[in-house]
């Protein structure tokens, strides 16, 4: 029910930014040499001649129409390219999950696990592992990665999109800020429920170690962990700009990049909706999760 004045606020929103702008995207179609009545001429083909609230009308119309325009620079349908690229920012976005959630769950639940039982040297290593991940910025690690597999050992080409030798350093760079922060909330997430009074009676009952780890420990910790990667999968899936920049990896990212350098409004309004429906569907998705993992929140739902 909220969707619509969701999507009305957000186009209302980036439209008005975008318009505040300084610049005008049709001198840099045909640059500023052109005569007035050239420049004039495209203005009106491309309906940027109108006022503010005209242009928003008229875009407004087309949305309805299930219409997303056309690129000012390529004059192709935007959402046909978004269709197009979308099936690799996706191919992306679970390659780099794929590393992502085993590495930093089973990170977050050492460090948890060896705080406990007074692993310092582990549980520091592991803080320090994410911190690191959180706090390089993505262009430098993806050019350091770039550098070492690339042009030193040539294990993987340096950018590129289809193959899979192609995927795996985008993916390994996109991977590192989602496992710092698996790490870090699955340990405190865990560290908590390990202090819980039914910890301890499992542990006194003579259950084994791994059971309690496996069964009490992380299947209650889960729900936190479930919104992290949410939250990451939504992210990815509107598409890593830098990664896919740097990378050349042709996905909704650089495409969104390509139209931000060039003021292809079109192209980044475009994006913008598309990241909104992405983020909707997918905290959707994660909420429906959360009822089968959290008997807790079935309940809740059965009760309203």
């Amino acid at each position: 029910m909220l969707l619509v004045p969701l999507l009305l606020g957000i186009t209302l929103f980036a439209f008005f930014l975008l318009k505040a702008l300084p610049g005008d995207p049709v001198l840099g179609l045909v640059g500023e040499r052109a005569s007035p009545e050239i420049i004039e001429s495209i203005r009106r083909e491309m309906g940027t001649d109108k006022g503010f609230i005209g242009q928003y009308i008229g875009y407004l119309k087309l949305l309805l129409q299930g219409d997303l325009g056309r690129s000012y620079y390529t004059n192709r349908d935007v959402l046909a390219d978004i269709v197009m690229k979308f099936p690799n920012t996706m191919i992306l976005a679970f390659a780099a999950m794929a590393i992502a959630v085993p590495l930093g769950i089973a990170m977050g639940f050492l460090s948890a696990l060896s705080a406990g039982k007074g692993g310092r040297v582990v549980e520091r290593l592991v803080d320090t592992l994410s911190i690191s991940g959180l706090s390089i910025p993505v262009f430098w690690s993806a050019i350091i990665i770039m550098m070492i597999f690339s042009l030193k050992l040539k294990l993987f080409p340096p950018s590129g999109t289809g193959e899979i030798r192609f995927l795996v350093l985008p993916a390994l760079v996109l991977s590192i800020p989602a496992v710092a922060t698996l790490a870090r909330v699955t340990k405190t997430t865990v560290v908590e429920i390990l202090r819980m009074p039914y910890i301890t009676t499992a542990r006194a009952k003579g259950l084994p170690g791994i059971r309690v780890n496996v069964y009490h420990v992380l299947r209650n910790a889960v729900i936190p962990i479930v919104t992290i990667i949410g939250l990451d999968f939504g992210s990815y899936l509107n598409g890593a700009v830098v990664t896919e920049t740097i990378f050349g990896w042709d996905g909704i990212g650089r495409f969104t990049m390509e139209g931000i350098i060039k003021r292809d409004y079109p192209v980044i309004m475009g994006c913008i909706i598309t990241g909104t429906l992405i983020f909707v569907v997918v905290n959707m998705v994660t909420d429906i999760v959360y009822q089968y993992l959290d008997p807790r929140v079935r309940l809740h739902v059965k009760e309203r």
